[in-house]
């Protein structure tokens, strides 16, 4: 390994069927104003909102609700949640949702006591907080995007099309603790389920694909992928497999809590191509991900060809015997491919709603990063986006 990094990462994870009683013991830590955070409604038919509402009366909280947060959380649902958060003092913000809402409750916490607006600071200037910020606890009930042990958020400017993310980097920010039952997963829509699979699979991606040295972060990378990609075989037809599920949960915290990136620069440019279609077209982030990632993938494929090799041996199980390293990559890639339309990932950004008149402005919306293999220029994005249409 060349880098040189420091790591902390002070989330407590509750993990299991029971899990959700052990937040009785993180409650006591906290003040009695909390705010619940959650998103369309799905946790009141499940009875998970039953359940943590309970376990809030029983430790004496006064609760607030912030529900309706959407699957890409954007900046008017940012400002009306923070004025609650101001008006109620909130002493802790709950999260109990999917990704998007544990983003949203993060991008609160570093907001509420911030006199600047928050798009500017956070996610123009991408300025760290220099105010008091509030603690957040996740309750998980969908696995993908690893934010219940991370210190990144998600907003989305429907004004003007920007879908930025920025990954902070105060470990404070990070939920003091999170609750991961994989029996709140089970009722998820085969859609969000496999979505969700894709983003997993594709975090890591975004960390495995950059450097070539002797990186035990990849190693670690090499595992997780073949362990999703086996569970994901599993759950696709059997969703309910209760061990299938739980893996993959595991392995969602574990693709985005900042191990696998020690030591290493990363890439991220899937997520930037996949955030600006999300921000045109509000579609689900995971299959933003899919539709976009072949195309990338085969563009810089030249550019990392050792990387993409070792990738096709040691996840596909491609055998290298006889064949150039070219075409060891190339059916790696087929591999990958054929594992996603199994899937039934969405491969094309067309089906999500692109047109041929928005690939401009998705392209001009698209932030460029440097930590791949390839620096893109705007023109090597549209014809990327172009190819993601077909």
């Amino acid at each position: 390994m060349l880098g040189n990094f420091s790591y902390c990462n002070p989330t407590k994870l509750y993990f299991g069927e029971n899990s959700l009683n052990d937040m009785n013991m993180e409650l006591s830590k906290y003040g009695k104003k909390v705010v619940l955070i959650y998103g369309g409604g799905s946790i009141k038919k499940n009875g998970i909102y039953d359940e943590v509402i309970q376990i809030l009366k029983n430790n004496g909280k006064d609760v607030v609700e912030i529900a309706g947060v959407m699957p890409n959380p954007t900046l008017p649902k940012l400002y009306e949640g923070i004025e609650i958060a101001r008006k109620h003092h909130a002493d802790l913000l709950l999260a109990v949702g999917g990704g998007s809402v544990c983003d949203y409750a993060k991008a609160i916490s570093v907001s509420v006591n911030c006199e600047e607006d928050p798009w500017e600071k956070y996610y123009l200037r991408f300025e760290e907080p220099d105010c008091e910020t509030l603690p957040v606890g996740c309750v998980l009930t969908m696995a993908g995007t690893g934010s219940e042990m991370n210190a990144g958020a998600v907003i989305t400017n429907p004004e003007t099309k920007q879908k930025i993310g920025h990954v902070f980097s105060d470990e404070k920010i990070m939920p003091r603790f999170a609750i991961l039952n994989p029996k709140y997963t089970l009722t998820l829509p085969h859609y969000q389920m496999v979505a969700g699979i894709y983003d997993i699979f594709n975090h890591i991606c975004e960390q495995y694909f950059s450097n070539e040295d002797d990186n035990t972060s990849d190693y670690i990378s090499e595992g997780l992928m073949r362990s999703l990609v086996y569970s994901s075989q599993i759950a696709n037809k059997d969703p309910l497999n209760y061990e299938a599920r739980s893996n993959i949960m595991w392995t969602a915290t574990w693709a985005l809590n900042t191990l696998i990136a020690k030591g290493k620069s990363t890439d991220w440019m899937v997520h930037m191509l996949g955030q600006a279609v999300g921000a045109y077209t509000s579609a689900t982030h995971g299959m933003t991900l899919s539709a976009v990632s072949l195309p990338y993938y085969r563009y810089i494929l030249p550019y990392g060809l050792q990387k993409f090799k070792r990738f096709a041996v040691n996840v596909w199980g491609i055998d290298p015997a006889g064949k150039s390293d070219d075409q060891t990559a190339e059916e790696g890639i087929h591999a990958m491919e054929m594992w996603m339309k199994e899937l039934g990932l969405v491969m094309s950004i067309a089906d999500l709603g692109v047109t041929e008149t928005m690939v401009e402005g998705i392209a001009n919306a698209t932030l460029i990063l440097k930590g791949g293999y390839k620096v893109l220029s705007h023109e090597e994005i549209v014809a990327i986006l172009k190819q993601s249409m077909e």
